[in-house]
């Protein structure tokens, strides 16, 4: 992967954000955000259906190919993508798929994914993608739902990927989630807000470090506890955060006390213990 990134890096779309060097999630936020300002206030969110488990090996290998001629290191690359892919927890040889977690698997789909990128450049779209997270920014909904149907087809008959009909929908910036985010208007201007569903799936961890049947000593727990908010802090501060990190303070206190509340089962030892607080 470090000898094929640089060959590959310098072709790829300034709107493509994910597991490539000196670019992150909070970049492609920004982006989003600026676009939102500029009007574009209507999204196209587009989601892929297992794209790891879909991806055309055939497809994929003719990308490669236009860039690499060694044939030894295309054999290779062959090789690894036939290593086989996990389904229901086995692994399985199919050709189609990339494994997923596998050190090249980050660069060959941005590979798959920048004729994308590079078709939506052409048709002059504002959009931004991290791996297979992708969302379009367009004026109308009458526009949006003119790109998702056109987009949907060029994925399905030129990428022979497979668009989750499902999941993918049109709707405003401030109904939609992007890497954990969304947005809100205040005093006339886009600021950015942590999802909702983000800030259930952190209770979530919380509630299982937390949780009464762990037999965890209160030193692991706080030790996971800080690791967890500190990362996870670390990843929103980019939002408007001040209110809802009091919120999960107040919420995980109350949750560590019901923790000792547990471990001081005698009447005796919770009365000792609340006069030692």
């Amino acid at each position: 992967a470090q000898q094929l990134t640089p060959i590959f890096e310098l072709k790829f779309s300034d709107n493509s954000y994910g597991f490539r060097p000196n670019r992150n999630a909070h970049q492609a936020i920004k982006k989003t955000r600026q676009y939102i300002n500029e009007g574009y206030t209507w999204v196209v969110d587009i989601d892929l259906e297992k794209y790891f488990d879909t991806v055309n090996h055939d497809k994929l290998m003719s990308l490669v190919a236009r860039e690499v001629k060694d044939k030894r290191v295309l054999k290779l690359i062959r090789a690894y993508l036939n290593s086989g892919v996990m389904i229901n927890g086995v692994i399985v040889e199919t050709d189609k798929g990339c494994p997923q977690g596998g050190p090249l698997s980050p660069l060959l789909s941005n590979i798959m994914l920048d004729v994308l990128d590079k078709e939506l450049e052409e048709r002059n779209h504002k959009f931004c993608r991290y791996a297979d997270d992708n969302q379009l920014y367009v004026k109308s909904r009458k526009a949006a739902e003119r790109v998702m149907k056109s987009i949907t087809i060029f994925i399905e008959d030129k990428l022979k990927l497979k668009v989750n009909k499902r999941k993918s929908a049109i709707g405003r910036p401030w109904e939609r989630k992007f890497l954990g985010f969304s947005f809100y208007t205040k005093q006339e201007e886009i600021r950015v807000r942590i999802h909702p569903r983000s800030i259930e799936r952190v209770k979530e961890k919380i509630r299982f470090i937390t949780s009464r049947s762990n037999a965890w000593s209160m030193e692991f727990r706080y030790l996971k506890l800080r690791q967890l908010i500190i990362g996870w802090v670390s990843y929103f501060r980019l939002a408007d955060i001040k209110t809802k990190c009091q919120e999960l303070d107040e919420w995980t206190r109350r949750r560590i006390r019901m923790c000792y509340w547990k471990q001081w089962k005698k009447i005796k030892t919770r009365h000792d213990n609340l006069i030692k607080l």
